[in-house]
């Protein structure tokens, strides 16, 4: 382990004041950014979506769920994929625990993806996944929102995190999306997020940011650095498989 400056509790206190004066004023500024968040202004849907699911067909009000509000994760599983983004898995396994508690307070959740159904219902009972997931392969859905770039629609460029970009040599690229649907039945487009963005649903780096050796990421410089399928990390013999055991939860 690299070299670290070791003091007197004393000194350490000192420190641990400095940088809790920091974030404090980091918890300060988020409280901001999170009240103009949802201050934005919306944008009133008018196309017609329409997904494949489990049970059939779904419009975009059904996945509501009878909720208001809704929290929709664009996962990159591209329709020849084999397997879904090990990033997106990450953040994945991170859902069931959160959306117990958020769909009690009347929002909902759902991943889309432009894989078939069979695909991605195969890749979820696989990951242990209860969240609901639908497929967004008969409709424009990925693409008006940014995340899908399919062969045909890249030449010149793409959009993406609301800047211009050169074709990014991928189809599929994550993002979340909300949604809220009023008593009439209208819905609006309330806020989307994409590229790092989609870190604040990652719990896993808040607790690696407090370690000493923190992400870890040291080639690449990011989580391909480390991240695997929870089903394909090397079994070290000390840590119970998660996704294996919520398989059989109901």
């Amino acid at each position: 382990m690299t070299k670290h400056e070791v003091v007197s509790e004393e000194q350490w206190i000192e420190a641990r004041r400095a940088l809790l004066a920091e974030e404090k004023a980091l918890t300060r500024e988020r409280d901001r950014l999170s009240a103009k968040r949802r201050a934005l202004p919306w944008v009133k849907i008018k196309k017609s979506y329409t997904f494949q699911g489990t049970e059939g067909p779904a419009t975009l009000a059904d996945l509501f769920d009878g909720r208001s509000q809704l929290i929709v994760y664009h996962f990159m599983f591209g329709p020849d994929w084999q397997e879904g983004c090990p990033g997106c898995s990450l953040l994945s396994d991170q859902v069931d625990g959160a959306r117990q508690h958020f769909e009690h307070n009347d929002a909902s959740f759902v991943a889309v993806a432009r894989a078939p159904i069979e695909k991605l219902e195969a890749y979820r009972q696989r990951m242990g996944w209860k969240f609901r997931w639908v497929s967004s392969s008969a409709n424009d859905f990925n693409i008006d929102y940014h995340v899908s770039f399919p062969k045909g629609t890249r030449e010149g460029g793409v959009i993406y995190n609301f800047i211009e970009r050169a074709d990014p040599e991928i189809d599929e690229l994550p993002g979340v999306s909300v949604f809220l649907k009023d008593e009439d039945g209208t819905i609006y487009h309330t806020y989307s997020t994409y590229g790092r963005g989609g870190e604040m649903f990652l719990p896993v780096y808040g607790w690696l940011d407090i370690v000493p050796k923190g992400r870890n990421e040291t080639k690449n410089g990011n989580l391909t650095d480390w991240v695997r399928r929870h089903d394909r990390y090397e079994n070290d013999g000390r840590t119970q498989p998660i996704g294996s055991a919520m398989i059989g939860i109901s």
